[in-house]
């Protein structure tokens, strides 16, 4: 098969991690559309073939070779205990691309206080092989079952403890539920197949799609600068200013005016840009960035 007729088979993760990652990919450059009820999502492509499948499963198809490569948890992959090659952590400061934790959580009245409390214990939860890679690590043997959602509702008659995922802790603390241990911390990963990176044009094209990708990630909590400084004021303006890197200067067609351009991270504008003004920058311009590439 020639090159030109190749297609790299892209795995998307269907559920909370969908809506992110079709915007992330929008922020990159490309036009991902997914089609309601379909698992074929169109990208303006014609290289990458995309697949819409739960996060959960991912890490299974991407070992088998039926997916080059893919986006989920590193949690799922763990559990899975798939033989795949991590490409890079995607977390990014989105919904659900942020890191999430799997935690041991018991009623607030409960006796279990430690991991070891939880020997011969019933935990209910949806990482069955997470737990036990856990509880082997703490010398424990208990009862573990899997958990088909709604897992913090379980304890106290139907588990004496769960493991389950949290960002906030909001959802365990509603159902009088306490933390007692963090079992693992995960987020984003893009992985690939062990043979699709041994493959020349494979290993290429996911170089491309990964730098774009960190490229739009890099930008998200990111803003450019320009401004106008007087020559005489230009030290003073650069003292006040933070950058990414080094700021571009340039002079303007008066020579006692210079021109600034630089990369702030956006949290900091509404601090920033009056203490530039009195630096002595004029016309200060703000503008959103799609891509670093670095």
């Amino acid at each position: 098969m020639s090159p030109a007729k190749r297609k790299l088979r892209l795995g998307l993760p269907k559920g909370s991690l969908q809506a992110t990652t079709q915007r992330l990919f929008a922020q990159a450059g490309y036009q991902l559309r997914i089609p309601e009820r379909s698992y074929y999502p169109d990208i303006d492509d014609p290289e990458i073939e995309c697949l819409l499948i739960r996060a959960q499963e991912m890490a299974r198809y991407v070992e088998q070779g039926v997916l080059d490569l893919g986006i989920t948890g590193l949690d799922w992959t763990l559990e899975c205990k798939a033989k795949v090659k991590e490409l890079a952590d995607l977390r990014a400061a989105w919904p659900s691309y942020g890191p999430v934790r799997w935690v041991v959580a018991v009623k607030q009245n409960s006796k279990i206080r430690t991991p070891k409390d939880l020997q011969g214990k019933r935990i209910a939860t949806e990482v069955v092989n997470l737990t036990r890679r856990y509880l082997k690590q703490h010398k424990v043997t208990a009862h573990v079952e899997f958990s088909w959602g709604a897992t913090e509702v379980k304890p106290p008659l139907l588990a004496d403890a769960i493991i389950d995922v949290t960002e906030t802790g909001s959802s365990l603390r509603a159902n009088n539920l306490r933390i007692i241990d963090t079992v693992l911390e995960s987020t984003p990963r893009l992985i690939a197949n062990r043979e699709s990176v041994k493959d020349r044009w494979k290993q290429g094209k996911m170089e491309r799609l990964l730098m774009m990708l960190k490229g739009a990630i890099e930008a998200i909590e990111r803003v450019g600068l320009m401004m106008n400084v007087p020559k005489a004021k230009l030290d003073r303006v650069l003292k006040v200013l933070p950058a990414l890197g080094t700021p571009t200067i340039s002079t303007l067609a008066d020579e006692n005016w210079m021109a600034i351009n630089t990369i702030v991270r956006e949290c900091m504008v509404t601090e920033l840009v009056p203490k530039l003004s009195s630096a002595g920058a004029k016309a200060i311009v703000e503008y959103p960035l799609n891509k670093i590439i670095e």
